[in-house]
């Protein structure tokens, strides 16, 4: 189970503590079990100052709390705080990736289902889409979306199969593999009839909960040999 440390403080030198942690995070190298910080400030309170730290789980928070370098980091720390930093310990009982869960929409609702009806609630309307079959670089406007899924779904009966997910910011990275049988005209080839496999990566960036832009990389020379147009 993911273990969450939240670390509670007011200090006025927030510089001093981001040089303090950057030694520390350059001392525990190969050492620490952390995964994953966040520090946030106070927007009422320029002082105030909470940090989340992820692990992946108790015991292994233990572990890092164990070591030399975390000890001189505490004592540091209290140096350059006022007061006492206060400690919250939390096992995490539910961990919902938002934009993770939207970046499947568009695979298994959109792509695959077909459902165009709700390209508006996932895509922004200055949507900007980069793919390795078009010819230009960069296409604006969610619309493309709804052409792109007509243009494949006519030429293809497909499926995706989502091997893995990693959100970190605002990108969401998905890697799939696509199956397909054809059945339609395709770049000007004709109805083959071939089942044909590709595999490859997405990258949507988000903003205000909405896809903003995509790159869309994929075996498009690989599709196009299965189709015997190579």
């Amino acid at each position: 189970m993911k273990f969450v440390q939240i670390i509670d403080y007011k200090t006025e030198r927030p510089d001093g503590m981001n040089t303090l942690m950057d030694k520390w995070v350059e001392q525990t190298k190969g050492k620490r079990t952390a995964t994953h910080s966040l520090v946030g400030q106070d927007r009422t309170d320029a002082s105030h100052y909470v940090e989340i730290v992820e692990f992946p789980s108790h015991e292994e928070a233990m572990k890092n709390s164990h070591l030399p370098e975390t000890d001189r980091l505490f004592q540091e720390m209290v140096a350059l705080c006022d007061g006492m930093p206060s400690f919250t310990d939390l096992d995490v009982v539910r961990d919902e990736q938002l934009n993770t869960a939207t970046a499947r929409r568009v695979f298994e609702e959109i792509c695959v289902a077909g459902d165009l009806d709700i390209v508006g609630q996932v895509y922004a309307p200055d949507y900007r889409d980069h793919d390795v079959l078009k010819e230009a670089e960069t296409v604006t406007g969610s619309d493309v979306i709804r052409e792109d899924v007509t243009h494949w779904r006519a030429a293809f009966d497909f499926a995706f199969t989502l091997h893995d997910q990693i959100a970190q910011g605002d990108d969401v990275v998905t890697r799939w593999t696509w199956t397909g049988l054809h059945k339609g005209a395709f770049l000007g080839v004709q109805p083959t009839g071939k089942q044909c496999t590709m595999t490859g990566t997405t990258t949507f960036r988000f903003r205000d909960g909405k896809i903003q832009e995509g790159w869309w990389h994929y075996d498009a020379v690989g599709l196009m040999r299965q189709l015997g147009v190579i």
